[in-house]
């Protein structure tokens, strides 16, 4: 079944990798495909296909009722080069890669090294797969952290360790992009500090828990699993200040 229109879920940080007793965000992923029991595949690229995490993805999804697979790209990072750097080790764990993703309701993206994933996608040609499912509202994309931040312009990654730093994205969402706004120290005063200096484009952060879903080219709501979660609009305000707080709809609130 094909949503309305193109639709990205984008998750500061939360879902089955950081709250995997807290099921609201990736519930509400399977909710905005519209099918009782919808196909949902995972790629794990960013923390390269960690057999631990693959494992707690079918736990959850399969507990949800999901049709729950996974796609593994097989990759040697280079271990005294930039993360987009690397080889291929093997071949994909499906037989047709185009061909598994086309037959999903859902792709879940997870969190990792961004550079290093979207240069290991580029290699097998997925940034291109996903496209098409995107552009085409075959499937939603979903994703937290590395998996939010890959379908904006731009935005700030910690790919190069002991560094946050800008990186140019896929570019299919309007703007720039932080995860982990609340979680992780340095991410407020360095996506402000890029934004006010014009490095990044204004755009949008999200605190641990909270997820902005966009369908064609907008903002269409703001989610989250925790009712102190949040999404800051970042741009300059003219009088030297960048975000704006704007609240979600929590999703565990009583109906």
């Amino acid at each position: 079944m094909h949503t309305r229109e193109p639709t990205i879920i984008a998750m500061g940080g939360g879902g089955f990798m950081m709250e995997p007793e807290n099921p609201l965000l990736d519930a509400y992923v399977l909710e905005a495909t519209g099918v009782e029991h919808p196909r949902i595949c995972f790629l794990g690229t960013a923390c390269a296909d960690r057999a631990t995490t693959v494992e707690a993805f079918h736990t959850t999804f399969d507990r949800l009722g999901a049709r729950a697979t996974h796609l593994a790209l097989p990759w040697a990072a280079d271990p005294e080069g930039p993360p987009e750097l690397g080889q291929p080790t093997g071949e994909p764990n499906v037989p047709d890669l185009r061909a598994h993703l086309q037959a999903q309701d859902a792709i879940y993206v997870g969190g990792g090294n961004t550079r290093r994933m979207l240069a290991v996608w580029r290699h097998y040609g997925v940034d291109e797969v996903l496209h098409d499912l995107w552009a085409s509202s075959a499937a939603i994309l979903a994703g937290v952290s590395a998996g939010a931040l890959c379908w904006f312009e731009a935005g700030v990654t910690d790919s190069i360790p002991g560094s946050l730093t800008p990186m140019q994205a896929l570019g299919w969402v309007a703007g720039s992009f932080c995860p982990h706004y609340d979680g992780e120290p340095g991410r407020r005063p360095t996506y402000e500090r890029l934004v006010l200096s014009t490095e990044l484009a204004p755009g949008w952060a999200a605190d641990d828990g909270c997820a902005l879903h966009y369908r064609g080219d907008g903002l269409h709501r703001i989610v989250s699993s925790r009712p102190e979660a949040a999404a800051w609009r970042v741009e300059p305000d003219g009088s030297g200040g960048a975000s704006q707080r704007h609240a979600p709809v929590y999703l565990g609130a009583p109906s």
